[in-house]
């Protein structure tokens, strides 16, 4: 039985907290830290100095020797540089530990080797990374002892953002300002802040450590290239919310324990669809923060499986044929005085501010659907999306039927003035309770979906950064907010000019809302005929980035300049390129090297069977049959593996970035599949002790 965790205790234990700060920093610079954090006041050097002295104190006391500027550059994963404690040696041979106020609040890590998109030549070094004091510093404790991270931002010599934490605060900005406007408008005098708030899902996938090393393709690229579906995948459904295992049950354990020290409130974890597939959820943080705490999410979760024996894939389609792996988005605004601007009350139809919110939210998709396209785009999201187990590529909001029916009494009369109620759920057994039932269902086929008082943006890949997605989100809603308190502020009549958008934006963005099956072939052509964008690749997603629409749109709310949209455009191309181009080397090297040697000796074989059982003087059909099958595919196999050879080497041809990034999508991805198809249908066929490596039975059900 394993020991008792108190989980009041621990949790937050490891963090550099606001109850930490209130009990060792002095009054005045806890005053000065705080008005920092919340109204955007600079820290001046004196004060950063105090603060470094008793965040190196208290790191100290938990074991750390070493901190980093823990940061988020544009290559999917964190980043850090550690620096010691200790000083130059004394006379008499000692050491002094020191943490200065500067050290704190800027650091200065090579920039020359992170994706710049060009912002930066290679030899032009220099970069700094700069303290986000409103996402608290922490101490992570593994084998390499512990360290003091300081969550940072990230920005070149000259001033361009090089991560995703600097345009992800300049949105959280622009978002505050913009509501706070429209607040004021509607009477609010006291909320002094507006922060988004947002609760990312994380789905992943386990896997015996030991089957994982011997699948190359797995260990190159986060999926298999190859593999047949086994007897049985998710077909009955048995996995989803299923008994967790003993093993895995283990392994959650120690998860959550290290999340929680680090103040990650991960709250729910169960069995997802697909065998071997498992979600984790934490209750909802500042956005900035839940950005920072769902890469520590990713970094935990891949570090406790290797303690278990176990590797955990955040890919986004590790194996063909099941369901692959995303992370639900949920995104709301609050202030600071505790009020959810999405929460619809009982009665919808007569909350005019809410409604007046809603309806912006609905312009700002309808107005961005490809830059929320775009930033759910990954070389592993195109194996998802479209396909019947996450949204569709296309844009749609779902409201449920309450908010449907309001929206369709204000286009069809201008005004609503009822709400569809809640009732009751009979469940037909005298022993159980009638449930409450909500006024509207679920849709888990909407990529924007209202969920009570949020909503949920269901199109991120279960490995990216959700700070992109949230960048979008933010700076398109304020954008909404700011059209709208431009029209409101010169309104002799308020109420009329508020009566009189919402009907507007309703009648305009009507398009949009889409509560039916979003996997239905019929959305798909009904979503032509409303001329909603379907771009269902990453490569074709990418110029909504730098398009005029776009530039214009993050310049006014300064969140990207027109120079780091370009560079992020070129960065997405390179990454693609990059990927499918690894994914490639990584088919051909397997398929050369290991799978047909197997197949060529499995021939052999069945040749010398066929053989033996003509001598013997049976009827050698069967075996024969097997062998010419085998031979067929053996041929199809090694034809679309050089014709898979070739398309890479001429991939190499083609001009760095958009080219080349169609070429690896229109030519080098289909010649992949080509080369897939044979080799998994002599899967089939050869017999296991041949085989090369573990099959995907192997992995998804031997954990």
């Amino acid at each position: 039985m394993s020991d008792f965790i108190n989980v009041a205790e621990i949790f937050g234990e490891n963090v550099f907290n606001d109850t930490v700060m209130q009990e060792r920093l002095p009054k005045k610079v806890y005053k000065d830290l705080k008005k920092t954090i919340e109204d955007g006041k600079e820290l001046d050097l004196a004060t950063a100095d105090v603060i470094a002295h008793e965040m190196k104190e208290w790191a100290i006391e938990k074991g750390a020797t070493h901190y980093t500027h823990w940061f988020q550059p544009l290559t999917g994963v964190t980043a850090e540089k550690h620096d010691s404690f200790i000083s130059a040696p004394m006379a008499n041979g000692k050491v002094l530990m020191s943490f200065s106020g500067k050290e704190l609040i800027k650091g200065e890590p090579d920039a020359s080797s992170f994706p710049s998109g060009g912002l930066r030549a290679t030899f032009e070094a220099r970069g700094y990374t700069a303290w986000d004091c409103t996402s608290p510093a922490f101490v992570r404790q593994d084998a390499g002892g512990a360290t003091l991270c300081i969550p940072t931002a990230f920005c070149s010599y000259t001033g361009e953002a090089l991560d995703q934490k600097t345009p992800l605060l300049r949105s959280m900005e622009a978002l505050n300002k913009q509501t706070l406007r429209l607040l004021r408008l509607f009477g609010n005098t006291t909320s002094k802040r507006v922060i988004p708030s947002v609760g990312p899902e994380q789905e992943y996938f386990l896997v015996d450590r030991e089957k994982y090393l011997k699948r190359k393709d797995l260990v190159f690229t986060g999926r298999t290239l190859f593999g047949a579906m086994p007897p049985k995948g998710q077909e009955l459904d048995d996995h989803y919310f299923g008994s967790i295992r003993e093993r895995i049950a283990a392994y959650m354990k120690d998860v959550n324990e290290e999340l929680w020290k680090l103040g990650v409130s991960a709250k729910t974890q169960h069995n997802e669809a697909a065998p071997a597939q498992h979600e984790l959820a934490p209750i909802y943080a500042q956005c900035n923060v839940a950005v920072d705490h769902n890469q520590l999410i990713m970094e935990v979760l891949k570090k406790v499986a290797a303690r278990h024996g176990l590797h955990c894939l955040l890919h986004e389609k590790p194996f063909a044929g099941v369901n692959g792996s995303g992370k639900h988005n949920n995104w709301s605004l609050t202030t600071d005085d505790g009020k959810n601007l999405l929460e619809p009350g009982k009665t919808p139809h007569e909350n005019i501010q809410f409604l007046f919110i809603l309806m912006c939210v609905l312009k700002a998709v309808d107005t961005y659907p490809e830059l929320l396209r775009e930033s759910a785009a990954d070389p592993g999201n195109d194996h998802r999306l479209g396909a019947a187990e996450a949204p569709p590529a296309i844009i749609s909001v779902f409201l449920g039927e309450q908010l449907e029916d309001v929206l369709d009494q204000l286009v069809s009369t201008g005004s609503a003035t009822h709400s569809l109620k809640s009732g009751k759920l009979e469940t037909g057994v005298r022993t159980l309770p009638n449930l409450a039932k909500d006024a509207t269902d679920r849709n888990r086929t909407s990529p924007f979906a209202f969920t009570n008082n949020k909503f949920e943006f269901r199109m991120v890949g279960s490995r990216d950064s959700v700070a992109a997605p949230n960048v979008v989100i933010n700076t398109i809603v304020a954008d909404a907010f700011s059209d709208a308190c431009d029209i409101l502020e010169q309104a002799e009549d308020f109420d009329l000019a508020v009566h009189d958008l919402i009907k507007e934006y309703a009648i305009q963005h009507q398009k949009i809302v889409f509560n039916g099956n979003g996997y239905s072939e019929e959305w798909v052509e009904e979503a032509k005929r409303r001329g909603l964008p379907n771009l269902k690749s990453m490569v074709e997603s990418i110029d909504a980035m730098v398009s005029d629409k776009a530039v214009k749109l993050f310049e006014k709310f300064n969140v990207f300049t027109k120079a780091e949209l370009e560079s992020r455009a070129e960065i997405q191309y390179e990454t693609y390129a990059k990927a499918i181009n690894i994914e490639a080397k990584a088919m051909i090297d397997i398929a050369s090297k290991h799978i047909l040697p197997a197949v060529v000796k499995y021939t052999k074989q069945l040749a010398d069977t066929v053989i033996a059982v003509r001598e013997a003087g049976a009827d050698a059909e069967v075996q024969s049959e097997v062998l010419n099958e085998v031979s067929r595919l053996l041929k199809e196999a090694k034809e679309a593996l050089v014709k898979l050879g070739e398309m890479t080497n001429q991939a190499q041809e083609k001009e760095e970035g958009k080219e080349q990034a169609f070429w690896f999508y229109e030519e080098v991805s289909p010649a992949m599949q080509a080369l897939r198809d044979p080799v998994d249908k002599l899967e089939m066929i050869v017999s296991k002790e041949v085989w090369p490596m573990p099959s995907y039975g192997d992995l998804m059900f031997e954990v």
